[in-house]
């Protein structure tokens, strides 16, 4: 099955992206690009309260404002029943897929949506909305997870009951579920430690932070068939979403996947799809829906805030000998919280004979989470990275040696009990060890300014999922590469240079198209760090389909058997014969003689997933009379397998580690006693911009993933796990003040120097 590296002609090479002419010039189509002949707008009312029940909306008023069409209540869905269904590997509750889309009896959240409109254009339909009345009776709410866990919290949703617990509880509760990993005797273990290490820690909800904000436009005909144009993550997994929220064949949907503007998986979910088909469906018209940035940030779903403990002791050897983890993250309003990632990622990196983690998965009234980049594992590293951190200080030993000493290899058990197959953990960690950036000398303070140095690891399972591809033979011997991936951080070019290595082909000979529901098999979304690894794979297989026909072709042209038939270096030859040859280009202009077109195709489900490991270090200068961190110089390294795209993989790590420096010092949701999302745009919720980040190094190892005939791994998630903590410890190293809570903003930072001073 295996490609030898040394036969790799595109593979690890460096073409210009296939999109980027589209891209610059303005051609690619968005979602809020699409305009339909007589198309209406819509617009979404959403609820100025965290926690209210519905007592009466009054719709009249808006109706009778010339140019609406349509309105739209959660008395337009269906009834669902509660319960899970799976959607491929992902389960999911209708009924809390429906609620979310649309209150019903309650709305959970600050911009919950209540009612939507659709009109001839957006301005009418901005001024329709403001005419809706909604009488609410206001809750209590609540949005903390611990206040959420106490017996006499306010109850979000009073039919759920924890899942996952020994004995079943009849008991209202905000705990959707709890699960424990556990190996060993925790108690001989700490016994065993010379030094023993206790924290808790809080991270803040944090969104995406996409720069496009969701739409979607929507046709609906009168045979009953839906189409769709939408930016998604995953065309096919919008279609079933809608189709399961609306209780709709699938069939009759047809989702058209638009470009995309960021994702980081926010945009995995439905938002506004069903609403706009159903509006669609009332009006007999295409109707478009577009979130304000304010919506977006208010009723999208970011990633979990969450508390965290973690006790961790190790030996004067640096032997770490027990480690426990208990973990609350927010679920949002309906259950679904990345705590199970968390648990199964917190102390993947290192090899550990005793260990206990929990994790609960608890509602608050916030925004539904949806994923981000590694979903879970970023909160769970900032708690056990900062603690390895601190035994390594504690024992006198180098924190790269620490984890060099308690690293994770080939065979190593995880958290949740599978051991690893090849891995690349201590070859990131010797990376940056080796470095220019570690070897150079320790960042001096000076002028007021204190400087430190901090190093951090994290790991990401990646996923393979479901994908289909077809690979084309053109007519003058290029290719065409069809797959149902959305393309977000470079898949088009990765997919197109696989085809374009088994062809034989240059990069820029093969074509990559993303198409939609209705042209391709079934692939599950881009996210899990799957496409180059799933579609990359059957794109392989296509074009390995492809080339079979190409030498059947050959061999029926020159009354041959196709055994003795050879295809290398884009070109067939005979085996029997040494003077026939074509190249591929010859070949296709002959194939309507030798038996019609070349189509390969394949769709694939594989299993061979290589997990993802990094490791970064980090200089920060700590301004201690202001809290504000500037972030001096930063080395990321990883286990890349092999790097179709070398550019594309710097650029997710690039991108990821400035997804994680503000995630670390500025990024959060700040909502206030009335649970009122009040920084609800982007100069309030700030994320880093070129002004607040260095140029980012990295460092690509490759150990090729012995599950992929490429040697892939996923890349775009493992890169955001390190950075809070990495800076949690450089900061740490700069004024010895060890950070707990995220953002390490500088109000919260200050407030711990002076803490610092006074007990001193």
């Amino acid at each position: 099955m295996e490609v030898q590296e040394h036969k790799f002609k595109v593979i690890g090479t460096r073409p210009i992206r296939h999109d980027g002419v589209d891209k610059v010039t303005g051609r690619a189509k968005y979602g809020a690009d699409i305009s339909l002949p007589g198309m209406l707008h819509g617009r979404v009312l959403r609820s100025p309260h965290a926690h209210a029940r519905i007592k009466s909306i009054d719709t009249s008023a808006a109706l009778a404002l010339p140019g609406v069409k349509a309105v739209l209540t959660s008395e337009d869905f269906p009834k669902l029943a509660a319960g899970v269904v799976a959607m491929g590997e992902l389960p999911m509750n209708p009924r809390y897929l429906s609620m979310n889309l649309m209150a019903q009896d309650k709305v959970l959240y600050d911009g919950h949506a209540v009612a939507a409109v659709a009109a001839t254009s957006s301005h009418i339909a901005e001024e329709a909305v403001k005419l809706i009345k909604v009488e609410y009776e206001l809750l209590p709410h609540v949005q903390n997870v611990l206040d959420a866990m106490k017996d006499n919290a306010p109850i979000l949703l009073p039919e759920l009951r924890t899942s996952g617990t020994p004995e079943k509880s009849d008991k209202e509760t905000n705990i959707a579920s709890q699960l424990r990993f556990a190996r060993g005797d925790l108690e001989a273990g700490f016994k065993a430690a010379a030094v023993v290490v206790e924290h808790e820690f809080d991270t803040a909800m944090v969104h995406q932070g996409y720069i496009e904000p969701h739409n979607a436009v929507a046709q609906y005909n009168t045979d009953g068939q839906t189409t769709i144009w939408t930016s998604t993550q995953g065309a096919f997994t919008a279609r079933d979403q809608c189709a399961l929220a609306l209780d709709i064949p699938a069939s009759s949907i047809k989702v058209v996947p638009a470009e995309i503007g960021g994702g980081f998986g926010g945009k995995i979910g439905i938002y506004l799809e069903p609403l706009a088909l159903l509006l669609s469906k009332k009006t007999g018209k295409p109707v478009k829906l577009i979130m304000s940035r304010a919506d977006v940030l208010r009723a999208t779903g970011p990633t979990s805030g969450s508390h965290i403990r973690v006790k961790m002791g190790a030996n004067k050897a640096g032997k770490i000998t027990a480690a426990q983890v208990w973990m609350a993250y927010e679920a949002g309003a309906f259950p679904g919280s990345p705590v199970g990632a968390g648990c199964m990622t917190a102390l993947a990196p290192y090899d550990l004979e005793n260990l206990q983690i929990d994790g609960f998965d608890v509602l608050v009234n916030k925004p539904k989470t949806a994923a981000y980049r590694a979903p879970g594992s970023t909160n769970a590293a900032m708690g056990t990275e900062t603690v390895v951190d601190e035994l390594a200080e504690k024992l006198g030993i180098d924190p790269l040696e620490f984890r060099r000493i308690n690293g994770a290899k080939e065979g190593t058990a995880q958290p949740a009990g599978p051991k690893f197959p090849r891995i690349g953990f201590l070859e990131t960690v010797e990376a940056i060890k080796n470095s220019p950036h570690y070897q150079s000398p320790q960042p001096k303070s000076g002028k007021g300014k204190l400087k430190g140095r901090g190093v951090a690891s994290g790991f990401w399972f990646n996923a393979g999922f479901q994908s289909s591809a077809t690979v084309n033979i053109n007519t003058d011997g290029t290719a065409s590469v069809v797959t149902g991936s959305t393309d977000i951080g470079g898949t088009r070019a990765s997919c197109a240079m696989i085809a374009a290595e088994v062809l034989g082909l240059k990069a820029e000979e093969v074509h990559p198209v993303v198409a939609d529901t209705e042209s391709i098999g079934h692939t599950d979304m881009t996210g899990g760090s799957r496409v180059t690894f799933a579609t990359g794979y059957a794109v392989y297989e296509a074009a390995q389909d492809a080339v079979n026909q190409l030498k059947q072709r050959a061999a029926t042209l020159w009354k041959a058997k196709p055994e003795e038939v050879v295809y290398q270096d884009g070109a067939v030859s005979r085996t029997t014969n040494g003077n026939e040859s074509m190249t591929l280009k010859e070949l296709a202009g002959k194939l309507p003689r030798a038996g019609g077109p070349v189509a390969g195709r394949a769709s694939v489900n594989p299993r061979g997933v290589g997990p993802a490991f990094a490791t970064h270090v980090v200089d920060v200068e700590v301004d201690p009379e202001t809290g504000k961190v500037e972030i001096l110089r930063y080395t990321a390294t990883q286990d890349v397998g092999k790097a179709v795209h070398p550019s594309y993989v710097e650029g997710q790590m690039q991108g990821a580690v400035a997804q994680g420096v503000g995630w670390a010092l500025n990024e959060e949701y700040f909502y206030d006693e009335k649970g009122t999302l009040r920084n609800a745009g982007f100069l309030d919720y700030r994320m880093p911009t070129c002004l607040d980040l260095p140029m980012i190094e990295t460092i690509l190892v490759e150990v090729p993933n012995p599950g992929h005939p490429i040697g892939v791994r996923g890349v775009g998630e493992v890169p955001i796990i390190p950075p809070p903590a990495a800076i949690a410890n450089a900061i740490y190293r700069a004024v010895g003040v060890r950070m707990t809570e995220l953002p390490m903003s500088p109000p919260r930072l200050c407030k711990a120097i002076a803490e610092k001073s006074a007990k001193k």
